[in-house]
C-alpha cells in the first residue's frame, strides 16, 4: 500500500507538486451579489475557452483587465484567460490556437464569426522568479518569463491589485488575491509588492500605471507613484517594438490627453515623442502646438468612447505635425520651394522621432501620405479635385485638413468647400470648381501687380525676313 502511494506521487505532474508547495495564500473568494459582474458583458468565446479548459480537467479562470472592466460595469475589448495547463496542453484542446511570445510565451485562440475575428489570450500560471537566476538581469528586468507556478504565485506576479483578480464563469465568482475589489472601492492604483523592484523587473508598467489611472480616473498608491521619477530612464532600456505598443495603447485608450498629462506629471514624457517634450512643457494657455495636439487627440478620445475605429498611422500624423510644420516653414524660409520643402521637412521630422521610440514602417507610410495630401487641397480646379478623392488614404488627409481649419492654420472655407465639393453631385462639383477659380482670380486681381520683365524684340536677317 505505501509502495502504490509513492508511485502515485513520483506519477504526478512536477508542476502539480510545485502548485501545491506554493498555495500559502488563500483569495478572497467575491460572490456575484458583491462583485455584481454582469454575465451578458462576457465574450461568449472567453467563455468557451474556460469551459473547454476546466472540462479538461485543469483551472481556467477570465483574468486581469477584463475581469477590472467587468466589475466596473464596462464592457472589456479583450479577454485573457489563466489557467494552469501549459501551452502546449492549451494548444491540443483547440483547433485554431497558435503559440507566440519567446520571452512570455502564451497561446492565441481564434475565433470567427460575423464581424472580426476574436483572439483569447490564454497565458499558464506563472512562478515567481526570486531565485530564477537567468531568467533575470542585474538591474532586475526579467529576461525569460516561462515558469510555470501556481495560481497564488501567478496572482503576486501580476502588477496591480486591480489586475490581480481572476473571474470564474462557471460559478460567477471572484477569486481576489491581493484586495482588488477593496482598492476599486476606494479607487486607488497599488502595486502589488515593493514597487521599485516591480518597475525594474519590467519598467513598462510605469507606463501602464499612468494609462490606468488616467482610464479609470483612480489616484496612485504614494507607494506606487514614489519610485517612478527616479526610475523613469529604465523605459528606455525596453525593445523599441514594445515600448511603440505600450505608447500606442496609451494614445488610443480613450482618455489619451488624461493620460499624457499623467506622462508629463510623472516626468516620463522626455525622449518618447519629442512633439510631447514641446507641448507637456509649454503653459497650458499657450496656443498653436498645443491647440492642435490637444484637439486631434480629443476627436481621438471621443471616437474610441463611441466604439468607432481610429488609425493609429492618422494619430502619429497629427502629433507630429507641428515638428513637421516648423520644419516645413524653415526649408521654405531657406530657399527651397513648397513641395520639396515638405518632402524635405517629412524625412527630418521621422529621423528626429527615431531618436526616441520608433514608428513602425507601415504607420510611417500613413502618416507621409497624409502629410502630402496637404497641398493638394488648396488645387481646387480642373481635374485635381476628382485625382484628390480617388488617392486611397483621401478620407484620412481630408479629416487631417479639417482639423487644421478647425485650429485656424487653414482658412475654414477650405474645409468647408470641400466638404460640399464631397457631397454633391457632378453639377454642384463643377459649380463648386467654378467658384473656387472666381476666388483664386479675385485674390489674383486684388494682389500686388508683377512688374514683367520687358523681353528684347527679336531680331530678324534679312534672308529669314523675305517671303517664299
Amino acid at each position: 500500500m505505501i509502495t502504490k502511494f509513492i508511485k502515485r506521487i513520483l506519477r504526478r505532474d512536477p508542476m502539480d507538486r510545485h502548485t501545491q508547495a506554493n498555495q500559502t495564500s488563500a483569495p478572497k473568494r467575491v460572490s456575484k451579489k458583491i462583485h455584481r459582474i454582469d454575465p451578458h458583458l462576457l465574450s461568449k468565446n472567453a467563455v468557451k475557452v474556460t469551459d473547454t479548459l476546466q472540462q479538461a480537467g485543469y483551472e481556467a479562470f477570465i483574468v486581469g483587465g477584463a475581469v477590472r472592466d467587468l466589475a466596473l460595469g464596462i464592457g472589456p475589448k479583450d479577454f485573457d484567460v489563466a489557467t494552469n495547463a501549459t501551452p502546449d496542453q492549451v494548444q491540443k484542446l483547440f483547433r485554431k490556437a497558435r503559440l507566440i511570445g519567446r520571452r512570455f510565451q502564451i497561446v492565441h485562440v481564434t475565433f470567427f464569426g460575423k464581424g472580426a475575428p476574436e483572439i483569447i489570450e490564454v497565458s499558464t500560471f506563472r512562478a515567481l522568479l526570486d531565485n530564477a537566476g537567468d531568467h533575470v538581469a542585474e538591474n532586475g528586468r526579467i529576461l525569460r518569463d516561462n515558469v510555470w507556478g501556481s495560481q497564488h504565485e501567478d496572482a503576486a506576479r501580476r502588477d496591480f491589485s486591480i489586475n490581480a483578480m481572476y473571474y470564474d464563469p462557471s460559478t460567477e465568482t471572484v477569486l481576489d488575491y491581493h484586495g482588488g475589489m477593496a482598492d476599486m472601492q476606494k479607487k486607488t492604483l497599488r502595486m502589488i509588492g515593493d514597487p521599485a523592484k516591480r518597475y525594474r523587473e519590467d519598467p513598462i508598467r510605469m507606463l501602464r500605471a499612468i494609462r490606468f489611472a488616467a482610464k479609470t480616473g483612480f489616484t496612485l498608491d504614494p507607494a506606487t507613484s514614489a519610485p517612478i521619477a527616479k526610475l523613469g530612464s529604465l523605459i528606455h532600456d525596453v525593445p523599441a517594438a514594445r515600448l511603440f505598443d505600450e505608447i500606442l495603447k496609451l494614445l488610443m485608450s480613450g482618455y489619451s490627453w488624461a493620460a499624457i498629462q499623467g506622462l508629463r506629471d510623472a516626468g516620463l514624457h522626455h525622449g518618447l515623442l519629442p512633439l510631447l517634450d514641446h507641448i507637456l512643457d509649454t503653459k497650458p494657455d499657450s496656443k498653436g502646438a498645443n491647440d492642435f495636439v490637444r484637439l486631434a487627440l480629443a476627436n481621438t478620445d471621443q471616437r474610441i468612447q463611441s466604439g468607432k475605429s481610429v488609425s493609429a498611422g492618422f494619430l502619429f500624423a497629427t502629433l507630429l505635425w507641428p515638428d513637421l510644420l516648423k520644419n516645413w516653414q524653415g526649408n521654405i524660409a531657406n530657399g527651397m520651394s513648397n513641395i520639396p520643402a515638405l518632402h524635405d521637412a517629412m524625412d527630418d521630422t521621422i529621423a528626429t522621432q527615431s531618436s526616441g521610440m520608433t514608428i513602425q514602417r507601415r504607420f510611417e507610410s500613413d502618416m507621409r501620405e497624409i502629410w502630402s495630401m496637404q497641398p493638394r487641397f488648396e488645387k481646387r480646379v480642373g481635374r485635381y479635385p476628382f485625382r484628390l478623392i480617388e488617392s486611397p488614404r483621401f478620407r484620412a488627409g481630408y479629416d487631417f485638413m479639417l482639423l487644421r481649419c478647425a485650429t485656424g492654420e487653414q482658412a475654414p472655407a477650405l474645409g468647408e468647400w470641400w466638404t460640399s465639393f464631397i457631397a454633391a453631385d457632378p453639377a454642384g462639383q463643377e459649380a463648386l470648381m467654378a467658384s473656387a477659380k472666381t476666388e483664386l482670380g479675385n485674390n489674383q486681381s486684388h494682389s500686388p501687380a508683377k512688374k514683367r520683365r520687358r523681353r528684347k524684340p527679336k531680331t530678324v536677317s534679312p534672308v529669314e525676313d523675305m517671303p517664299g
